[in-house]
């Protein structure tokens, strides 16, 4: 036996995972220490995929740094667009008309399942099922013709504006939307049938990546993380902007604290997201869809904070401004850098073929936690 969880001893292995490895879904470096099999220390190594985004932000207008957001956690991009704007809207005092602030939601919503699609497909194959990676990417690919036909982009969207939405909906919109939210009714139990209830991936999954309520806090954990551990912290609940005080929807936690709660959250929140686009779908408000504004625009000397909820977590915009058409100073909180902080506590004592599950329930996107 070896001394104590997390001491480095004679005997004891060093393992490098990455920066170039499939199950860290990007350029991910983790330093592990072992004992046998046993993991003793995981330590993350960031910064290959750093790019100085917060730094770009400063020389880029208030219309151009919103799209830089795009390119951090791709797989969020109208949801951070939607947080930059909002931010900026907050420092301008600019109220958006209803029919953005819908369309927004939707959007954002659609995002959200596109999302748990891909973190559905992917964990399952990292676990060694590959069909559902198929039958994930066959819904999701739907998602992608909307956004496709409506912004003329399939990943990193640029479609919210200070104001409003770049442009209107296309006319297919809507019955587009209502034949996805048709076709995934209909396919959702293909996902519990296939892996769910699969008792092979219920073992891979249960007793797995402890971590309780009280160190889900302290980490700071958010997004299904953190309600996988019992945590209520919804931004849209806590929170609400545009019009989610308006729509009814459920805040999904679990209290199981391990991998597969983690995951109960993820797919039970994609049924959430669909009840919400059910309710607004044939409520679009006519008028316009963005609210007038100048061609450059300034913000008030202050500081500006906004929060949103993501497909991983509480994504923050904070402005710094002095008044110029440029931010003097702008960070951004993204969930992922909190949520990877919490996998060197959740993987000591456990085996290192557990290593994979625990990192699948934590859905990173590197370039999201680099910047």
């Amino acid at each position: 036996m070896f001394e104590e969880i997390g001491t480095t001893t004679e005997g004891d292995l060093i393992v490098n995972v990455g920066p170039q490895h499939p199950a860290t879904h990007g350029v991910l470096h983790l330093v592990i220490t072992l004992n046998g099999e046993t993991i003793k220390k995981v330590e993350p190594h960031l910064g290959y995929i750093h790019r100085s985004i917060e730094k770009m932000c400063e020389s880029l207008s208030y219309r151009q740094f919103i799209y830089v957001t795009s390119r951090m956690d791709y797989l969020s991009s109208h949801i951070n667009n939607n947080a930059c704007a909002l931010c900026v809207e907050k420092g301008l005092q600019v109220e958006i008309p209803e029919r953005a602030k819908v369309i927004r939601v939707l959007v954002d919503e659609l995002t959200r399942i596109a999302s748990h699609e891909l973190w559905w497909g992917a964990m399952a194959m990292d676990l060694g099922a590959f069909t559902p990676f198929f039958h994930a990417f066959r819904e999701r690919e739907n998602i992608n013709d909307i956004m496709e036909e409506t912004c003329g982009a399939r990943l990193t969207m640029n479609y919210i504006v200070p104001g409003g939405v770049m442009m209107d909906i296309h006319p297919n919109f809507q019955k587009r939307v209502k034949n996805f939210i048709a076709l995934y009714k209909s396919k959702v139990d293909e996902y519990n049938e296939m892996l769910t209830g699969n008792i092979i991936f219920q073992n891979r999954m249960k007793g797995v990546g402890i971590l309780s309520k009280e160190d889900a806090i302290s980490f700071g954990c958010t997004g299904p993380v953190a309600r996988g551990s019992g945590v209520s912290c919804d931004i849209r609940k806590l929170y609400p902007y545009e019009v989610y005080d308006k729509v009814q929807f459920d805040e999904i936690t679990e209290t199981g604290c391990d991998s597969l709660a983690r995951y109960l959250v993820r797919l039970r929140e994609i049924n959430e997201s669909v009840k919400i686009i059910e309710q607004l779908i044939d409520n679009i408000p006519e008028g316009d869809f963005q609210a007038k504004t100048k061609a450059v625009l300034k913000l008030p000397k202050g500081e500006f904070y906004q929060r949103v909820e993501t497909a991983r977590g509480e994504f923050g915009v904070y402005i710094v401004s002095e008044g110029g058409t440029t931010p003097y100073r702008i960070k951004f909180r993204s969930p992922g850098f909190s949520n990877l902080s919490a996998l060197d506590h959740m993987a000591r004592g456990s085996k290192l073929g557990d290593l994979v599950a625990m990192m699948g329930t934590l859905d990173l996107v590197i370039p999201d936690i680099d910047r």
